[in-house]
């Protein structure tokens, strides 16, 4: 029960030293680092929506992510770069805070005896967190998001996030907020599994290679995840958008509408910006979230050393 000292066996003494992230902590901090980490890379998110959505042969907008946001920047303004924002903010905040405080919850369920996790329990965590986040805060966000910019680029029907909330739900009623449930629960355990299981993998790696934690260490290990989940997950990604947009469609619909559009490799259509915003993403989310976990573990304690542990 975390007493300290009462047995002197060498299991006991392990598990007295076994360290866990308190609830809040995990809540917190995850929330804090989300909204930062969607604050910086919005446009890369807009850019990669945008992409996603192109039917071929339709528009004048680039299909090259970066020459789009060139576009769009010029066209319509910075600030048009920028639709959408305040809902992927709260969302990400809302679904940081979930993800981190199931991972962590699970985490400290399936970690051995000092505390480690290995490489499959990892991935396990990831995978239900990630499903945890979809169904409490990542699709209903991610169907306004994505209905925004997608609405940005034609009639423009919505004026706001909540404006756009009120349409959906009257038109459709509230189980609208949740299209592309299943599809967005694939994508969001795949790349939470891949995610938290590779960050936690490489964290162990560097631990026994004798580096100390940083902010510089846990930024390239959370960059160098979020490159392999990009190419792991993308085409989780691809399907889950085409089936968010204004008017939506079911997976099998999205699946067939890539395929008539791009082919094959139209499921990796918009890699390129979501690389730039998960290695940005990937870095700053793990690096502020250790930061803010350390801080607020360390006025919890009273102490100033971290007791998160990954």
């Amino acid at each position: 029960m975390g007493e300290q000292g009462s047995f002197s066996s060498k299991p006991t003494e392990a598990k007295s030293q076994r360290q866990y992230t308190p609830q809040w902590v995990s809540l917190t901090a995850g929330g804090v680092a989300g909204g930062v980490e969607a604050a910086v890379t919005y446009p890369f998110e807009y850019s990669k929506t945008r992409v996603q959505l192109l039917q071929k042969g339709a528009g004048t907008s680039p299909s090259n992510p970066l020459r789009l946001i060139l576009h769009v920047a010029q066209k319509e303004g910075i600030g048009a770069l920028y639709t959408g924002c305040s809902t992927l903010i709260v969302g990400t905040t809302a679904k940081a805070g979930v993800r981190f405080l199931s991972y962590d919850t699970i985490r400290n369920a399936l970690a051995d005896d000092s505390g480690k996790l290995s490489a499959g329990r990892g991935i396990l965590a990831g995978m239900v967190a990630g499903a945890v986040e979809s169904v409490l805060a990542v699709t209903p966000t991610e169907r306004i998001k994505t209905a925004l910019i997608d609405d940005a680029k034609n009639a423009r029907q919505f004026r706001s996030s909540l404006h756009a909330v009120t349409m959906l739900v009257q038109s459709h009623g509230p189980s609208e907020l949740y299209r592309g449930l299943v599809s967005t629960t694939i994508k969001q355990s795949a790349t939470s599994a891949v995610r938290m299981g590779t960050y936690n993998i490489l964290k162990e790696m560097t631990k026994s290679q004798g580096i100390a934690p940083s902010v510089v260490t846990n930024f390239s290990v959370g960059a160098l995840a979020g490159v392999i989940t990009v190419y792991a997950t993308q085409p989780f990604d691809t399907i889950k958008t085409r089936a968010q947009g204004v008017q939506g469609a079911s997976i099998d619909q999205a699946v067939r509408s890539v395929l008539r559009d791009y082919g094959v490799r139209g499921f990796w259509k918009g890699s390129t910006m979501r690389l730039g915003r998960l290695v940005l993403s990937g870095g700053i989310v793990f690096s502020v979230y250790e930061e803010m976990a350390a801080l607020l573990s360390s006025i919890s304690y009273g102490r100033s050393e971290s007791s998160i542990s990954y």
